[in-house]
């Protein structure tokens, strides 16, 4: 069974929604595991969220910068 690959992208937010990185914007992936470096050097410490969306898929998820 073949997955098709979908266009996916990854963007990362501050708490006041603004966008502050954008990761991955419109590779196509297959369906399953995939690394992608976050390097959050420039950003303060705190609480951000990152979009993930892929074809009709949208998952935000909350993760925190320890510095």
């Amino acid at each position: 069974m073949e997955c098709d690959a979908a266009a996916v992208r990854l963007s990362v937010y501050d708490a006041l929604g603004r966008q502050v990185a954008m990761l991955i914007d419109g590779a196509a992936l297959t369906a399953g595991v995939h690394n992608v470096r976050f390097d959050g050097a420039r950003l303060a410490a705190g609480v951000y969220f990152y979009r993930l969306q892929a074809s009709d898929y949208v998952a935000v998820r909350k993760m925190v910068l320890m510095k």
